[in-house]
C-alpha cells in the first residue's frame, strides 16, 4: 500500500521497493542491494512534490526544518537503505512521427 507520505508493505522484494520509490521521486531507482527474499516494512515521510535526487541526498534535516522528512532520508533512517545518484542508461521510447488514423 503506497499513499501520500506512507508506504506499508508485506512480502515484497527490494526490486518492488525500488520501483515504488522511483515512482515517488519521479526518477528511475535501481536495486543494487543484492538482498534476496521478501521483506515487510512501514515507511513514513513528509510528502512533497518530486525533486531532483541530487537535491534530496545529503544530511538529515533538523527538527526545525519546515520541509520535514524526505523519502530519501526516511529510507536511510527507518530502513537503513541509502540512495546514491549515479548516471546510467535507461530504456526510452521515442516517437518520431504521429498522424491521425484514416477513416477507412
Amino acid at each position: 500500500m503506497v499513499g501520500s507520505g506512507r508506504m506499508t508493505a508485506r512480502k515484497v522484494s527490494m526490486e518492488w521497493l525500488a520501483k515504488r520509490v522511483g515512482g515517488q521521486l519521479g526518477r528511475t531507482v535501481v536495486d543494487k542491494t543484492a538482498l534476496k527474499g521478501d521483506f515487510a516494512f512501514d515507511l513514513e515521510w513528509e510528502a512533497e512534490p518530486p525533486k531532483p535526487l541530487w537535491m534530496l541526498v545529503g544530511p538529515s534535516p533538523s527538527s526545525a526544518d519546515p520541509s520535514g522528512l524526505s523519502i530519501v532520508t526516511a529510507l536511510q533512517e527507518q530502513l537503513g537503505l541509502k540512495l546514491e545518484p549515479q548516471k546510467g542508461s535507461v530504456d526510452m521510447l521515442v516517437i518520431e512521427h504521429a498522424e491521425k488514423p484514416s477513416e477507412n
